[in-house]
């Protein structure tokens, strides 16, 4: 038996693309691949690739260059670009880094073994189309090896929303969503290899619309509550949504459905109407506000999670300051901020440009809002109960780390087991995690 091949993969972004990472590397199993930790071992490099963040492509040339010297000391050595950069980039990428032997889109990964085939007998191979199969279909069955008592599992890709400052639609394409019995197959799958803990993972998950045995598309509330039926699957988590897409039965989900996780991440990007309009979000602040008043209403203790984008285009001062009124309103327990930046292509890019020592002062005045309210909320947990799930050795002797049920990492000195679920006795918090005791 001729010894197996090393791929190694480093994935940039979102969760999808530690999924998407994921199957890749299972795709390339049948050539005869395992994954490695360093590039200097790899027999094939491949950079899985978001597009999302400020500089993305130049981000992905940089980090090539530095393999020239690798593929000159190995000229076998075969490199890859996956992902939406992939997508948005295409033959550019091969002009400029003429060493990169392989280049494909986010829908055509099914087809790697076929492309890497190629690529070894010297082809230079692009594949950045949106095929008509379905390529969770295509990829073959999961391996069955011992997993990690957490897992993402995507259950829908795309976006037709177009704001005005994001590539996904032209990058992932048009909403489609998998079918349901799909989705439940590989889930049983992932539990039954030791997963614990499921998060569907879609751009608009909460848009999920997939066909179900009953011939008729299901929502994501109905996926959620099938899935909760699963025995040994203790917990259900959802990223990333849209405010326009939750409905009234993912809200009433939240309350009870006892195995969805009281965390959700709903980002609204600005608090300002009149820039929200300006980004095509198709939802205000009133609107954004309702909403979470209700999901309150059903999970008083859920923890708000958001996404903001300051600095966009004709951002004034006085946009600003709603949109750090809205975060005073809602108080995140987490979110995400950016500064503005242009994606070539949409149209955000074309418009006036606030200045960049704008931007930047308004992201540090944001983030500092948010990190108080962050810590405020993780200290409200001292003296609490929750539930936490044991995910692997801390670096005391003894120690375990997990995750609770708002998703704050939780360490505690415990035998248990990764995978084991613990009640805990929050004794402390930490800038970036709380610690507790185990009480059953």
């Amino acid at each position: 038996m001729s010894d197996p091949r090393k791929l190694y993969i480093k994935t940039y972004g979102c969760q999808m693309n530690v999924y998407d990472s994921e199957r890749m590397s299972e795709a390339l199993g049948p050539n005869g691949y395992v994954t490695v930790d360093s590039p200097d071992e790899a027999d094939m490099i491949l950079l899985n690739t978001c597009h999302i963040r400020e500089k993305a492509a130049e981000k992905v040339y940089s980090e090539l260059g530095r393999f020239k010297g690798l593929k000159a000391e190995k000229p076998d050595l075969k490199i890859g670009v996956a992902g939406c950069v992939a997508q948005a980039e295409g033959e550019e990428i091969m002009r400029r880094q003429p060493m990169v032997d392989l280049v494909v889109g986010p829908q055509s990964y099914h087809r790697l073994p076929e492309m890497e085939a190629k690529a070894g007998q010297g082809a230079k191979v692009i594949d950045t189309d949106f095929p008509e199969e379905d390529k969770f279909e295509r990829l073959k069955s999961r391996p069955k090896a011992k997993r990690g008592p957490t897992a993402f599992l995507t259950v829908q890709e795309g976006c037709d929303k177009f704001c005005a400052f994001c590539v996904v639609p032209y990058t992932r394409g048009a909403e489609v969503s998998r079918p349901v019995s799909r989705v439940l197959d590989e889930a049983r799958d992932l539990v039954e290899r030791g997963v614990r803990e499921i998060t569907l993972l879609g751009q608009n998950v909460n848009a999920y619309h997939g066909e179900g045995p009953d011939g008729r598309d299901w929502s994501l509330a109905r996926l959620i509550r099938e899935l909760s039926e699963i025995d040994d699957l203790a917990r259900i988590r959802f990223t990333t949504s849209h405010p326009n897409d939750m409905d009234d039965d993912l809200i009433a989900a939240h309350g009870d459905c006892e195995k969805l996780m009281p965390y959700l991440h709903l980002p609204v990007q600005s608090g300002s109407d009149r820039i929200l309009k300006r980004m095509n979000r198709s939802h205000d602040r009133d609107s954004y506000l309702r909403l979470i008043d209700r999901i309150r209403a059903a999970r008083p203790d859920i923890l708000i999670s958001g996404d903001f984008i300051v600095g966009f285009p004709e951002e004034t001062d006085e946009d600003f300051r709603d949109t750090m009124r809205l975060i005073e309103e809602v108080r995140y327990g987490q979110a995400f901020s950016f500064k503005y930046s242009t994606r070539p292509g949409t149209p955000a890019a074309e418009r006036a440009q606030v200045e960049e020592a704008v931007k930047t002062a308004r992201l540090a005045e944001l983030q500092a809002l948010i990190t108080d309210q962050q810590r405020a909320v993780q200290d409200s947990m001292v003296g609490q109960e929750v539930g936490v799930l044991i995910e692997r050795a801390g670096r005391l002797p003894g120690q375990m780390v997990g995750k609770s049920d708002h998703l704050h990492a939780v360490h505690m000195q415990t035998d248990l087991a990764p995978g084991s679920l613990a009640r805990v006795r929050i004794v402390e918090s930490g800038p970036n995690s709380l610690a507790g005791d185990v009480i059953g």
